[in-house]
């Protein structure tokens, strides 16, 4: 346990010391919800909401932005870029063994979320009346099921892409669409039902759902659930069979 402790705290200052990480992770959530704030149309209350100003639901979005870049691009290049430099391979030969690193990744990128998601909540709670979640239970639940379905593809992608710039690349391309479906550029509700429906089954949107249910004390819609669980397991079996440690 405290090698696992150690190797956590130094995979966070390994992130510290990046910049655009810490930026697009914890500073530029906060920023898209300082900006859509400030926009009139941000407070209308449109009947496709039901009862939520779309600011409200930006809230959630802007938390999602920070798992979707974590998940698609952070996790995937690092290790990645772990394996190219023979890093995990080293680590094959001593005690610590790499599924370790592994581990404290995901915890550190899970912490990460968590900080990312009591700063989101907390600005728009105190700059524009976004009302705490009734259910915060419901949105933990949201935030580990989106967190669970976003990594098992980052390990996914890092499993099968041969560099680190490689996985980027892929997780930079697959992260636009998702996060459109998500309702990062309109709400999910606000879109035709064509969309809505294809978004149903993409990890970030079924995630948003369930957020959005979390603000207004709904119960977990059970299709998001089980659209991220069937993304851990499937993207996760796969990540697993395909993981390569050299």
């Amino acid at each position: 346990m405290s090698v696992f402790i150690k190797l956590t705290l130094s995979e966070f200052r390994l992130t510290l010391r990046d910049p655009l990480y810490v930026f697009f992770t914890l500073l530029f959530p906060l920023l898209l919800i300082t900006i859509l704030g400030n926009v009139p149309t941000m407070q209308e209350t449109p009947p496709e909401l039901g009862g939520l100003r779309v600011i409200d639901v930006y809230a959630g979005a802007a938390l999602g932005l920070a798992i979707g870049i974590i998940g698609l691009q952070g996790l995937p290049a690092v290790l990645a870029t772990y394996r190219e430099r023979g890093i995990l391979r080293r680590f094959a030969t001593t005690p610590v063994r790499p599924a370790l690193l592994l581990a404290a990744q995901l915890t550190m990128n899970l912490a990460t979320v968590l900080v990312s998601a009591v700063l989101v909540y907390t600005v728009a709670h105190l700059a524009f009346d976004v009302p705490i979640p009734e259910s915060p239970l419901t949105l933990l639940l949201a935030i580990l099921l989106n967190c669970s379905g976003a990594f098992a593809i980052g390990l996914l992608l890092a499993a099968l892409a041969p560099t680190g710039k490689t996985a980027n690349a892929i997780g930079t391309f697959l992260f636009f669409p998702m996060m459109f479906l998500a309702g990062l550029w309109a709400p999910r509700e606000l879109m035709p039902e064509v969309l809505q429906r294809i978004g149903d089954f993409t990890p970030f949107a079924a995630g948003q759902d369930l957020m959005n249910g979390a603000l207004t004390g709904q119960s977990p819609e059970w299709l998001s659930i089980t659209v991220l669980i069937g993304y851990l397991v499937i993207c996760g079996a796969a990540a697993v069979k395909f993981f390569r440690w050299e």
